[in-house]
């Protein structure tokens, strides 16, 4: 056989001996499982051999960049994972390149070398390597962009997202999809009509298929060269779908005997590429049975020595289960009194954004509207930005949220000095479809074992008060919370919504920023904003000195707690400290316990839902810390337990007010 043109094919003897020790190590997990020493999750790649030794092949190590799924053992090993740094993975010990056993076994990564680490969340690491790609081309890179995934997780919206932005853009990214013909125990007719998943996409522009047969390894080489020939072209991306034979269960928590018969598991050992390729090696005269079993022989040596230092290895001591949580920030003092314009929260915003794109140059953003002509933005938060920057810097995004917050994960990854701003969603309720990139924002540095964070600031419009109704008003702060990996900042007031911007756009990781769409405008929030001046992340501010009852509250409910601090003081003599905590995620628990301290009587107060808000939180933090300070129970205030209603006067009936703070704060300070 002529494989001349495979200009990627590594050789016979080299091929031979990576599917040998891929089927070795496969073979072997099992039975670590079985002992309870490791890999408590194994996917086998028996029968996916030769696509993925084709994958990993045409991989360029610390050029490319590689997104595998957790059936891409064959593939990692030809991409130049080592097998003992597999078998650590497996067994989960502290040396594992991938994350040093914080991620499932199965999941490989080498980051050193440009082999992601992508999460359980299946095919969804397609969103990330649209955006690195993305990335490759504006700063001209050479780079291709692999990512790897099987038939049936294609039915996931956020793979059409990403197919169809790639092919847009005319990025240079290979898909490569393995058919074994189920997703886990469901054949792959239940989840889409055509037989060829691949042809799901076939009227979209720009776009190449290429179709193989996954038993044969000189049709995957040709097929993924084909494929890498056309991305690198400039033209767009390419689908490679392998048509593999899954010979194993599709886990080792499956039992496939229950839905497969005798016969099919027969025919799928049938079409087994290993023992193909060797009978092809021998048929064609390339190699010798001698030949063959030499390089077993090597193969098994190889492993033999990796499962010895794998084993020998030390597992990661638990005082670090803690570490690697959220990435350095950048060390902010909040110097005041310096001069600047004086600006609406809006403007603040607008303002200094557009000072860290003059900073760094290496600063971007994008989002859904904010540069549409003389429309930039829906709330003109992006005012004149793209008019400054250019449209390579600041450009719109498809009405497709999860591939706006997928882009950017995977678009940071490209260089550390790269900082990405997007509007999430326009409003912050439309960050739903999206909600599995968050998860994956928020761990990637812990999964990672701090190898990799994403820099990316999500802009949101939160709250209500404008009549805006159900997908247009609701707070979301308390949901974000719970992830932990998160920076969750909700400034109040012009200079702090600055401050915070520079903050986050100077530090490592993601920011949530969460902008009351209420405030933008309000003459409420204006002060002087000065150039440079910068808000430390978990640092409250107190905005009224008090005595009688500290008002602890962020965002909208800062200026309805000093109008409700105003309104007690002149009618019932009571002196309200209102602590405007600008930072969710780090929270100021020294700032809050110094202000209870003065009191003794606490009022939490925010825009949210009471029932499941972040105020009870708050308010269970104080109770544990400051229980000896406390005079009367932390009381909670903010809205009704219903979704927003539309018309002004029901809203109103149900949101936060002025009032409500006033008889909370009398209830507690009558106590």
């Amino acid at each position: 056989m002529d494989v001349s043109s495979l200009s990627r094919y590594p050789g016979h003897e080299e091929a031979y001996r990576l599917l040998v020790l891929t089927r070795l190590i496969d073979d072997e997990a099992p039975n670590f499982l079985r002992k309870n020493l490791g890999w408590s999750y194994h996917a086998p790649c028996a029968g996916h051999d030769a696509i993925q030794l084709a994958l990993g092949c045409a991989f360029r190590a610390s050029h490319d960049y590689l997104f595998p799924y957790y059936r891409d053992l064959g593939t990692v090993l030809a991409a130049g994972l080592t097998p003992t740094e597999v078998i650590l993975n497996g067994l989960s010990k502290a040396d594992d390149v991938a994350g040093g056993g914080r991620h499932m076994s199965n999941h490989f990564a080498k980051p050193e070398i440009h082999v992601q680490n992508v999460s359980s969340c299946v095919s969804n690491h397609i969103q990330h390597a649209a955006g690195l790609a993305r990335a490759a081309k504006l700063y001209k890179s050479d780079a291709l962009v692999f990512a790897s995934f099987g038939e049936s997780s294609a039915a996931e919206g956020y793979v059409y997202e990403a197919i169809n932005g790639s092919s847009r853009e005319q990025l240079p990214a290979v898909f490569v999809i393995q058919d074994n013909g189920y997703g886990i125990g469901v054949p792959k007719e239940v989840s889409a009509a055509n037989e060829l998943i691949a042809e799901n996409f076939s009227g979209i522009k720009n776009l190449h298929i290429e179709y193989c047969d996954g038993r044969d390894v000189f049709d995957c080489f040709r097929a993924v060269q084909a494929a890498c020939e056309y991305a690198a072209s400039g033209a767009g991306p390419a689908i490679v779908q392998a048509a593999c034979a899954r010979i194993g269960a599709h886990s080792n928590s499956d039992n496939h005997g229950l839905y497969r018969s005798k016969a099919e598991l027969a025919a799928a050992r049938e079409r087994d590429p290993l023992p193909i390729f060797r009978s092809t090696l021998l048929g064609l005269g390339h190699l010798t049975e001698d030949d063959l079993e030499e390089i077993e022989g090597v193969a098994r040596q190889q492993f033999e020595n990796a499962m010895e230092a794998a084993m020998a290895a030390e597992l990661a001591d638990p005082v670090t289960v803690l570490d690697h949580l959220v990435p350095p920030a950048f060390e902010a003092e909040e110097v005041r009194g310096g001069e600047g314009p004086e600006c609406t929260m809006r403007e603040g915003i607008n303002r200094a954004l557009k000072g860290e794109f003059r900073r760094n140059p290496d600063t971007f953003l994008w989002g859904q509207d904010i540069a549409c002509g003389e429309k930039e933005g829906i709330f003109k938060v992006s005012d004149g930005m793209q008019k400054e920057f250019g449209d390579r810097r600041v450009f719109n995004a498809p009405i497709a949220e999860n591939y706006i917050l997928g882009t950017a994960n995977g678009f940071s990854r490209f260089d550390p000095k790269i900082r990405v701003v997007v509007e999430g969603a326009e409003f912050a309720d439309y960050l739903w479809p999206a909600f599995d990139q968050v998860v994956e924002l928020s761990h990637e540095y812990y999964r990672t074992n701090g190898q990799f964070a994403p820099n990316v600031l999500v802009r949101l419009a939160s709250g209500g008060n404008i009549g805006g109704g159900l997908y247009h008003s609701q707070n979301i702060e308390g949901l974000l919370a719970t992830l932990p990996g998160l920076r969750i900042v909700q400034p109040a007031f012009a200079d702090d919504a600055a401050g915070l911007i520079r903050t986050a756009l100077r530090s490592q990781g993601v920011t949530f920023f969460l902008e009351c769409k209420y405030l933008y405008n309000q003459p409420r929030t204006r002060t002087q904003v000065p150039d440079d001046f910068v808000v430390p992340f978990g640092k409250g501010r107190v905005r009224r000195e008090g005595s009688d009852v500290s008002v602890i509250t962020y965002g909208t409910a800062v200026h309805h707690a000093l109008a409700a601090a105003g309104t007690v003081e002149q009618e019932d003599g009571l002196s309200v400290e209102v602590f405007d905590l600008r930072s969710i995620n780090p929270l100021d628990m020294d700032g809050i316990a110094a202000s209870v301290a003065k009191t003794s009587r606490v009022v939490v107060a925010h825009e949210d839902k009471v029932f499941g808000g972040f105020g009870g939180e708050i308010a269970s933090r104080i109770t544990k810390r400051c229980f000896r300070e406390l005079d009367a129970p932390v009381e909670r205030v903010g809205q009704d337990y219903v979704p927003t209603p539309f018309a002004r006067h029901l809203e109103a009936a149900m949101q936060l007010n002025p009032t409500r703070i006033v008889d909370a704060i009398r209830s507690t300070a009558a106590y």
